[in-house]
């Protein structure tokens, strides 16, 4: 085995595990492109969010345009509450994959990754004022679970991948006129996520018997049987954010939003942690057995499953939404919907070790930033019931040339149905549907470096399906 064969830098591919983290803390199939989940009221979902900084009908405009609390019925209380279940399908179909070094292909193609999530939400308004009101809205504005079977080809690249936010979001609206109002709100973020991965022992212990001295010490012998183990790195962070809102009632009939999310910055700390393997302790018992004491110990603080303390830095997109209601008689009403997200941040995702800095993993990115195009209709049956529908276009920032198994993301195409039933006159209670349509998409990823993870290569086949309900209330 020649020397550097396998890796020409222990600490950034000995292992792919770090790089499969950060790409998990944006996985998964959210609602919208890449992490990101529109799903902060079950009211919009059935016109595909189309005209949501716009129709301020319940507490949830605390989200999409604070200005709408300005809109709420006057001198009235306002609270909105509800679930919206998310599931996503995931399957990869393998064209010639690679396997890593000493390893075989796995067990198939890693069944569904999708896994139902479930994203509650819920907002209070109340009128300070004639022109002054608050709300606090509280939701999950990112995250969901995916999982592969745990043998599957794409091990090395990833297994599970299980993020979490919740998003707490005091605001005031304050209204000027009849015609214009503007809101603001303040944003405590918290997001967590644990994550898992194989690790290819074999390639490592091959690393290290390539290295000047260490050739003639009888690693070679271990590395048939070294195998693979499996990596599990959890971590956490809050952030702090705001949003803004203006809302322009143009005409009787015709209402223009505008709202700005903010990027959210996290410095995300947590464990890496890795099962232990017999023949890499073993390897390192030869080592330090035959060499200074204090090399041996230099090379096993510098390999990657020592574990420990680990951090990164990453700031989550910022978000523009330009939206127009408009309704043609006493049924009719038209919700259209243009908005922008600041993927372009996300470039490259780095990981380093939080005792001595040392970057442990660099993984390129270059997501793009992204549009979203919705359009969507109300129809009022009678007095009682209104029906709804919508259609969206949605971006994907993901490249690709650098799509992962964590994030099979590709632009995808809603489609949406919802009712609204008046329970009585204070009381709403709404019901929403959307089935998304992901484009097909492709995949090459070697993780940086083939002989650690192998060659993952195929396609993917995904959608998603939404279901929404809420219970609305003023009094």
């Amino acid at each position: 085995m020649q020397k550097n064969s396998h890796s020409p830098s222990l600490v950034r591919h000995a292992l792919q595990t770090l790089p499969a983290l950060v790409a998990a803390l944006f996985a998964g199939h959210a609602g919208a492109s890449g992490f990101q989940l529109l799903e902060q009221n079950a009211s919009g979902i059935g016109n595909a969010f189309a005209g949501s900084a716009a129709v301020a009908e319940d507490a949830s405009t605390v989200f999409f345009n604070p200005a709408g609390m300005a809109y709420l019925t006057p001198n009235k209380k306002h609270l909105a509450f509800g679930l919206d279940l998310i599931k996503p399908q995931a399957k990869f179909s393998d064209r010639g994959s690679v396997a890593a070094y000493q390893q075989v292909l796995g067990n198939g193609n890693g069944g569904d990754a999708g896994d139902l999530a479930y994203v509650p939400h819920a907002y209070f308004v109340i009128p300070l004022s004639q022109q002054i009101s608050f709300g606090l809205g509280m939701g999950a504005p990112f995250g969901l679970k995916t999982e592969y079977d745990p043998d599957w080809n794409g091990r090395f690249h990833g297994i599970k991948s299980d993020v979490k936010t919740i998003n707490l979001n005091p605001s005031l609206s304050f209204k000027l006129n009849d015609q214009i109002a503007i809101g603001v709100g303040a944003n405590w973020q918290r997001l967590k996520g644990e994550f898992s991965s194989a690790v290819n022992y074999a390639a490592l212990i091959g690393y290290l018997h390539g290295q000047p001295g260490l050739g003639g010490l009888g690693l070679n012998g271990l590395i048939p049987t070294a195998g693979y183990g499996f990596s599990n790195i959890s971590g956490d962070d809050s952030a702090w954010g705001y949003n803004l809102g203006v809302l322009w009632q143009a005409t009787p009939a015709t209402r223009l939003g505008l709202s700005y999310r903010s990027e959210m910055k996290y410095h995300v700390t947590g464990t890496a942690g890795f099962t232990p393997n017999a023949n890499l302790a073993t390897a390192l018992g030869l080592i330090a057995t035959n060499i200074s004491q204090s090399t041996a110990d230099a090379i096993a603080a510098g390999l990657p499953t020592r574990g420990g303390a680990v951090y990164m830095d990453i700031k989550l997109p910022d978000t523009w939404i330009l939206s127009a209601q408009h309704r043609l008689d006493d049924r009719w009403e038209l919700l259209g919907d243009l908005s922008w997200t600041g993927w372009s941040k996300i470039q490259s995702l780095d990981f380093y070790y939080a005792n001595d800095n040392s970057l442990l993993s660099g993984t390129p990115e270059r997501w793009r930033d992204t549009l979203r195009v919705a359009l969507g209709t109300n129809y009022k049956l009678d007095g009682q019931w209104t029906l709804r529908g919508g259609l969206a276009f949605d971006e994907a920032p993901v490249p690709d040339s650098t799509r992962t198994p964590r994030l099979p993301d590709s632009d995808r195409t809603w489609l949406s149905f919802g009712a609204q039933y008046r329970m009585d006159a204070d009381s709403n209670l709404d019901i929403g549907y959307s089935h998304l349509f992901v484009k097909k998409s492709s995949i090459y990823d070697d993780g940086g470096n083939p002989a650690n993870s192998g060659v993952l290569i195929g396609g993917y086949k995904n959608s998603v399906d939404i279901l929404g309900v809420q219970y609305s209330k003023q009094f």
